[in-house]
């Protein structure tokens, strides 16, 4: 990071003559006239200034040039002293970040100013004091860049600051639609949203290493959001961490059921979640049914793995069959205990919920779990041994796959 002078070190030229003294004090007297000056006129000439209110550069912009100005001569007078109070200068630099000034405009009005001060200088300045005129312009220089460092340090804090609060402002905005605990509508419209739009609910697999860091969090969850941004319309707005999360898009005409924005996604957020990636897209009409469509997306995905199907984009007509067959209802408790005697055989539900996938293609299953077809027959016979479902037959069938769903719903 790069560091810049500290505004306690002693920038003061340690011996400056009377000469060159007494040249900076016939200057005193032009402080008010010079602050005006450059607040009114040798400012205008800066990129943006012209768009501060007037009150603000009769107010305090002018008072930091006189600040500026008087702080450079009493350091002519006290050369061994500090460097100066610079607390004014961090106070405006911090103010002009807020208003969205530009760094540059900033750093070129305080050139300008040195440049004001450089020309009354001279025009006060003899023939017979050009060596103390030297001087001056040596000692003002030197301490132009202790300011610039100051000011510079204090913008560029600050800017991050409020990039920080603006993030964290538009997440929690974001987390509110999505859990219902902000008004619809007012997060639609600050989040500058309009519906229709998709709600893409995202599932990134944690990938197994060392133990997760928050500075490694924190540069997973860059990497994804800049693939979301990419990938995604400008105005998207997500909620996104290390897990996943959602993404809120408005819906495009020609992709209403959000599938080719979905693939875009999947293949982009490959590059950093790795190949167990998923996603599922579904449209909210209004901003009041984003809450209902985020936990349909959530479902979506998390019927799609409960049932087999391979990681990628997956939408509600992919998998109706087994999203209704997941719902809970009076029978759910009964059908989910038929793999009861199971559950402690990760290694039996595994090779049921691939087999199921497979369509019952036992050389599939195989090549899938990397076992040997037998293997797999052995499998399937014990786990009709155990629980007494015969899932060649289609009610047998039908009957494992909604006991694997409302087993992972229960789980999840």
């Amino acid at each position: 990071m790069q560091s810049y002078p500290s505004p306690e070190r002693n920038t003061a030229h340690p011996g400056l003559s009377p000469a060159a003294q007494a040249l900076a004090a016939r200057c005193e007297s032009r402080v008010n006239e010079l602050a005006r000056r450059m607040a009114r006129d040798d400012f205008e000439r800066l990129p943006g200034y012209s768009e501060l209110p007037d009150d603000v550069k009769d107010v305090e912009v002018a008072a930091t040039v006189r600040n500026g100005l008087r702080l450079f001569l009493r350091r002519v007078r006290e050369p061994q002293g500090r460097s100066g109070d610079y607390g004014l200068f961090r106070e405006r630099a911090a103010q002009r970040a807020e208003e969205g000034m530009a760094l540059h405009t900033l750093l070129r009005s305080h050139s300008e100013g040195i440049y004001v001060l450089w020309q009354a200088l001279r025009e006060e300045a003899t023939d017979e004091e050009s060596a103390a005129l030297i001087e001056l312009v040596d000692f003002l220089l030197r301490g132009h860049g202790a300011v610039i460092g100051a000011v510079t340090e204090t913008y560029v804090e600050e800017q991050a600051t409020l990039s920080a609060e603006r993030r964290e402002h538009h997440r929690g905005l974001v987390r509110g639609l999505l859990d219902g605990s902000v008004p619809p509508r007012r997060a639609f419209d600050e989040l500058n949203l309009e519906g229709p739009c998709l709600v893409i609910h995202l599932d990134l697999p944690l990938a197994p290493g060392p133990t997760p860091t928050d500075v490694a969090d924190r540069r997973l969850i860059r990497r994804l959001q800049a693939v979301v941004d990419r990938g995604t319309d400008t105005r998207a707005v997500s909620l996104l961490g290390v897990e996943g999360g959602q993404v809120i898009v408005p819906q495009p005409d020609d992709d209403k059921d959000g599938r080719r924005i979905s693939e875009r996604l999947h293949t982009a957020l490959g590059h950093v979640g790795g190949d167990g990636v998923r996603l599922a897209a579904v449209t909210a009409a209004t901003a009041e049914d984003v809450p209902d469509a985020a936990r349909t997306a959530a479902e979506i995905v998390r019927t799609a793995r409960g049932c087999g199907r391979p990681p990628g984009v997956h939408l509600m007509d992919d998998v109706v069959l087994e999203y209704h067959l997941s719902r809970p209802d009076e029978s759910s408790d009964r059908i989910a205990a038929l793999l009861s005697p199971i559950e402690d055989r990760p290694d039996l539900v595994d090779t049921l919920r691939v087999h199921l996938e497979h369509r019952h293609d036992r050389r599939a299953t195989a090549r899938a779990l990397g076992l040997h077809p037998n293997t797999v027959d052995n499998r399937i016979a014990r786990i009709t041994e155990l629980t007494g479902l015969d899932i060649v037959s289609p009610r047998g069938n039908a009957l494992a796959l909604t006991a694997l769903l409302l087993r992972d719903n229960a789980i999840g």
